[in-house]
């Protein structure tokens, strides 16, 4: 009947406390969604380096800044920016492979990906660790670094001074804008001197990183410098890679490339650019004492230099009756190990190569290396190019370079 009160026969009233009507509260507005909301720390650190990333791409120092949250960070944002702003890229991103977060601060692991314009044809990859803290309901990058066990990228150690030759890009921190271009001028008589030997199934161009210390190559590396002193240079690269592959960079130890006379400086960089050459059929089938004597045999071609001036310490073990029983193992390239040990290593590669040129012949020398990489794995690949190119043995082979050794270096 209308206007009458039902009057419900379920027993006293309830009362509830606060704390359980609180309670109550909570779990209803909980549960109106179905699920609690999810973080989006993921996505929203995502696009904080996409922002980060469009600002390198397009030059954008202002939006660069953005993604730092204090003025400090800002200042170092700056600096970071203006050491890259050189930088002649055609791409630039980062691929967010981890994030640990602690309430408004989080750790990131990330990869960033570039190309440099006319020389890579796909993206570098390095790995990355980033520090965030969120502030203001956003994101901010506190630091940017390599990875553990990763080398550093040549911006992070200053500013870069860039010169383009005809067949080279030259990036460089702390050097003269006229000592970039020496570098230069050196690997652009490098690459045709490479191509007139090898051939020109490679790309014919070179990229050179030349920092401004010993132990800035050995950053650049991930490495000690202890490892690396007295090394000139150093080529980076993927070995037997396809034609889309980032370039493979020669990483130059200004220390000791310095002291080098005007004939060794340009060897140096020969021997590099044969390793860029020669990259899409170096393996892990080719020994050291082939990729290495290849590179020198490269290099020293046309200097008129001797096989004792090329060979020093090779020449005082055969002068002393210490011929070598084989060719060098890799174990003997070690740049850690004993310095007589590795120039003799080296020394034994090249007259190797010298040795089938002399005998064989050039073209035969440059099948003999791609029939050795071109095998693919270590065990037979020697074997079967020395019998399928050359037409000998190992044993042969062998006996005829330690004779070679004592009538070159007599």
């Amino acid at each position: 009947m209308a206007g009458r009160r039902r009057v419900s026969r379920a027993g006293p009233a309830l009362t509830l406390s606060p704390v359980l009507a609180l309670f109550m509260v909570l779990a209803v507005l909980a549960g109106c969604g179905g699920r609690p909301a999810p973080d989006t720390a993921s996505a929203d650190v995502r696009r904080l380096l996409a922002t980060r990333a469009a600002a390198v791409l397009d030059r954008d120092e202002p939006a660069y800044l953005t993604t730092a949250a204090t003025e400090a960070e800002r200042d170092e944002a700056r600096t970071e920016f203006e050491s890259l702003r050189p930088l002649p890229l055609t791409s630039w991103s980062y691929r967010l492979t981890g994030l640990h977060r602690t309430g408004d601060r989080a750790t990131a692991a990330a990869e960033l990906r570039y190309r440099l314009r006319g020389y890579d044809t796909a993206p570098v990859t390095a790995a990355r660790a980033l520090r965030l803290t969120r502030a203001d309901g956003r994101w901010y990058v506190t630091s940017d670094e390599p990875a553990e066990k990763t080398g550093e990228q040549l911006w992070e150690q200053g500013a870069v001074g860039v010169v383009r030759g005809e067949h080279s890009l030259v990036l460089g921190v702390g050097q003269t804008d006229r000592a970039l271009r020496r570098y230069a001028t050196l690997a652009d008589r490098a690459v045709p001197a490479v191509s007139g030997t090898w051939g020109t199934d490679w790309a014919g161009r070179v990229v050179v990183l030349v920092p401004r210390s010993l132990k800035g190559m050995a950053a650049l590396l991930g490495a000690s410098a202890s490892g690396y002193r007295g090394i000139a240079a150093v080529t980076t690269g993927e070995a037997g890679h396809s034609a889309a592959a980032p370039a493979d960079r020669i990483i130059v130890n200004p220390e000791a490339y310095g002291v080098l006379g005007d004939v060794g400086r340009q060897v140096v960089l020969s021997h590099e650019t044969t390793h860029v050459a020669t990259r899409a059929h170096t393996t892990p089938a080719t020994p050291l004492w082939l990729s290495e004597g290849y590179a020198d045999w490269v290099g020293y071609r046309g200097t008129g230099r001797t096989a004792g001036q090329a060979a020093p310490e090779l020449e005082e073990a055969v002068r002393a009756g210490r011929v070598p029983d084989g060719l060098p193992d890799d174990d003997d390239f070690g740049f850690a190990g004993d310095a007589g040990r590795l120039a003799r290593a080296y020394e034994g590669g090249w007259l190797a190569c010298r040795m089938i040129a002399d005998r064989w012949g050039e073209t035969p020398l440059n099948a003999f290396y791609r029939a050795v990489g071109d095998h693919g794995k270590r065990s037979g690949a020697v074997e079967e190019a020395l019998r399928d190119v050359l037409h000998t043995t190992p044993e042969a082979f062998t006996a005829q370079w330690r004779d070679y050794l004592r009538a070159s270096l007599h």
